[in-house]
């Protein structure tokens, strides 16, 4: 973070300083929420959670190095009380983003945000220094933490804003202000919590109502293959860039293809010119991720070539997001386990069929949470699709929805042992151990809360001679 006094931050968030010997002393260390990452110069936020409260750990936080705590009371060390931590944070990242001149780039989505988002990165990241949000942290607590990681060299300030209603947005752009926004669909992803797609819609073009005008930078960067998102053109004054493979986009892509390895590739077009790329990324939903990140590289100034080669070299930075790897064996784990919706559920049952190719295949899949009364007809979906795909196995894991995914696969005629449904991870991983054969191809997907990364996990600790080669 920037450097700041402890007045002057007392002064922002509107605290009231506790044991505070020295109020000029400096905050020149990052902010932090978990006392473990505490250090010399930080600043340690004590939230009160449903199991720990921050505040207990104020000693041992101050006595790693932190400057001072900013908490909701007094904790005995030098504390900033506020009346409300989180409006607090808050307060301090705008503060922190307004001295800053560096350009924020603001993205959301219904599928693909973060993988978009750390494509972005790696793109601009090559022209000047750039923070982006780490993993999915995109709420109200994550976002301005991550804000607050930037410095006076920052040039990019890349952050995820995600949504579970009407308004995170708006706010969350209250907080730090983006000159850049990117919507990238409106799919069925916590449609349960919203109402339907249109609600959703409404609340993702929050992003694009909160950009300057055109004639103060303002861009927003819309796919033009997904006609909620698009009309959303309706609601801004920013400048609107397209992006997708409509002949009407202005950032497109021609000539898709996936590798043999199942690995996208195309022809990038752009206002200033045409360059090749060739992915590392698996599944040919990323084609859909680089052209947005491509169209934010070039309204910042990038060439075509520089976006092609810097497409073509990024890799994955976010844990258990399409995670490639091959065991001595042959056998490839695909673990895409960090969460799922009906939207990436296909892409990726997509991307492990370009990928088997010759190979067996299987989907170790389970729930997807948040669907309403869309659930049933969701995991029925998905069920029929893994047999049209022709997926060699179907293991539906877990409770109720499993069975909907099973029952979705019998339906679309898999009568024999194509599909199976087992109770849990450790079930799934039990019956992969004695039927997984050499070369096998295994995609591991399911909303986070049903924990299908420990599937991945076990078959690469029981890989063949105990070591794993990541691809």
């Amino acid at each position: 973070m920037i450097t700041l006094s402890l007045a002057e931050i007392a002064e922002v968030v509107g605290g009231r300083t506790h044991d505070i010997p020295d109020a000029s002393a400096q905050v020149t260390g990052p902010v932090v929420r978990d006392s473990r990452e505490a250090g010399p110069g930080c600043l340690f936020v004590a939230f009160v959670g449903e199991r720990v409260d921050g505040h207990d750990f104020a000693p041992a936080v101050v006595e790693a190095g932190a400057v001072a705590v900013l908490g909701s009371r007094p904790v005995g060390v030098p504390a900033i009380v506020v009346d409300d931590v989180q409006s607090a944070l808050g307060a301090l990242a705008r503060h922190v983003v307004r001295r800053l001149g560096a350009t924020l780039v603001a993205l959301t989505g219904s599928a693909g945000k973060t993988s978009t988002k750390d494509l972005i990165a790696q793109v601009l990241r090559r022209k000047a220094p750039t923070v982006f949000t780490p993993g999915s942290m995109n709420n109200e607590v994550g976002l301005p933490l991550t804000a607050l990681t930037a410095t006076e060299e920052t040039k990019f300030l890349v952050l995820e804003m995600g949504a579970r209603g009407i308004g995170h947005i708006r706010y969350l752009c209250e907080l730090t202000p983006p000159k850049v926004g990117l919507v990238l669909n409106v799919g069925s992803a916590h449609i349960g919590e919203f109402g339907g797609r249109e609600q959703i819609a409404q609340a993702k073009g929050e992003l694009v109502e909160a950009l300057p005008p055109a004639e103060e930078g303002g861009t927003a960067i819309l796919n033009a293959d997904d006609g909620l998102v698009r009309a959303m053109a309706s609601r801004t004054k920013a400048k609107v860039i397209l992006f997708g493979e409509s002949d009407e986009a202005d950032v497109r892509a021609e000539n898709v293809r996936l590798t043999d390895s199942g690995q996208p590739s195309f022809r990038l077009h752009t206002p200033s010119g045409a360059s090749d790329v060739t992915m590392r990324l698996y599944g040919e939903h990323h084609v859909s991720n680089a052209l947005a990140a491509a169209a934010v590289a070039h309204e910042l100034g990038m060439s075509a070539d520089e976006i092609a080669t810097a497409l073509s070299e990024a890799g994955s930075l976010s844990r258990w997001r399409m995670e490639v790897t091959e065991r001595p064996d042959g056998v490839t784990v695909v673990n895409d386990a960090y969460n799922a919706n009906p939207e990436s559920m296909k892409a990726a049952l997509r991307a492990l069929v370009a990928m088997g190719k010759g190979r067996r295949t299987w989907a170790v899949l389970g729930k997807m949470a948040e669907l309403g009364d869309e659930a049933l007809a969701e995991h029925d979906a998905v069920g029929r699709l893994a047999v049209r795909l022709n997926v060699s196995k179907l293991v539906a894991v877990g409770g109720r929805e499993a069975q909907w995914l099973q029952l979705g696969a019998y339906n679309e005629g898999s009568w024999g042992e194509e599909s199976v449904h087992v109770s849990d991870a450790q079930a799934a991983v039990d019956l992969l151990r004695s039927e997984l054969r050499p070369g096998d191809v295994v995609l591991v997907k399911a909303s986070r809360s049903v924990g299908l990364e420990r599937v991945a996990a076990a078959l690469l600790e029981t890989g063949a001679e105990g070591e794993v080669a990541a691809r």
